[in-house]
């Protein structure tokens, strides 16, 4: 599964497609399965940073600069003028917010790899980008949306997000290499932990799918208006990636890193704030999710595209 891991997610996505037209009653079950499959995934995820590699990954200087310039400084501009060409609606713009000025930190590490990028520096980094994205998210809705974000986001999702999502997960990993570093239980529970990686993504990708699916019905035309901003914004950061990395003179293993984690969102993980908005703003789960079905397959050609950008003959 390790070395087979685009194909498996595409036909996870593709089996949750399934699932959702054939019963779309069963969406809003499925919705409930969304945040502790995810909440596993992260843990899995957190688990395998060493909380020593977390605090050497933030004396990493430029590798860490680099990924806190091109995502939160880089891809705000961007969806800056992308967002003045967005319909109207303000459904459609909050889930297009939510979603690209949110930093991926699970399946990056996996394309970011594939493609010959440092993937232990970019998995050393989760944590922080991660915090840092749930920090600044409702600064940059604000500044986006201006006064009309109070009428549609609440504080208590974010709150609750960050808890289950971040807090939870990155202890019960860190107590988990605490233990493991004491007793060969606890590190044949790791190592189990560990392995449990790519199932929980299918896991995560097909409920998400099959959770959403349904709720396209009568709005399929309002969620494909997004789609070519979506593959703009991949196009766009392939170059600001790629001109940002040779900036900060970065190896060629780090610079299609610091690309990878420029292009991916975290749609998975914002997709419960989605959830959690109003009546009226249903739809804005499924234009977070469509940016997932997008940025998979946009990540199929990246991992073609990026080492060419940047060959291994750069920097040198």
């Amino acid at each position: 599964m390790e070395h087979r891991q685009v194909p498996i997610y595409l036909a996870a996505m593709v089996v949750g497609g399934v699932v959702g037209f054939a019963a779309p009653g069963s969406g809003s079950s499925l919705e409930h399965a969304i945040n502790p499959a995810l909440a596993g995934l992260l843990y899995v995820t957190f688990l395998q940073v060493p909380a020593a590699d977390l605090l050497r990954s933030l004396k990493d200087g430029r590798f860490v600069g680099a990924a806190l310039v091109i995502n939160f400084v880089i891809v705000p501009i961007v969806v800056a003028a992308v967002f003045l060409l967005l319909p109207a609606d303000q459904t459609i713009r909050v889930g297009v917010l939510l979603v690209l000025l949110t930093p991926c930190v699970d399946y990056v590490i996996v394309f970011s790899g594939i493609a010959g990028g440092n993937s232990e520096r970019l998995l050393a980094s989760t944590p922080l980008l991660l915090i840092l994205q749930m920090a600044l998210l409702p600064v940059f809705l604000v500044l986006f949306m201006g006064s009309d974000l109070a009428d549609i986001v609440e504080v208590g999702p974010f709150l609750h997000a960050f808890l289950i999502l971040i807090v939870i997960p990155l202890t019960l990993a860190w107590l988990t290499q605490a233990w493991a570093a004491r007793a060969r239980s606890g590190r044949l529970v790791a190592a189990g932990a560990s392995t449990l990686m790519v199932p929980l993504m299918v896991a995560v990708l097909a409920v998400v799918v099959a959770s959403q699916i349904p709720k396209l019905d009568n709005n399929l035309t309002d969620v494909a208006s997004v789609i070519p901003f979506y593959v703009a914004f991949l196009i766009i950061m392939a170059f600001a990636g790629t001109l940002l990395s040779r900036l900060f003179r970065l190896d060629v293993p780090a610079s299609r890193a610091i690309t990878f984690s420029g292009a991916t969102r975290n749609s998975l993980v914002v997709l419960p704030l989605a959830l959690a908005l109003p009546a009226g703003y249903e739809l804005a789960a499924a234009v977070v999710v469509t940016q997932t079905l997008v940025e998979i397959i946009g990540m199929v050609a990246y991992i073609r595209i990026i080492p060419r950008l940047l060959p291994n003959a750069v920097n040198r």
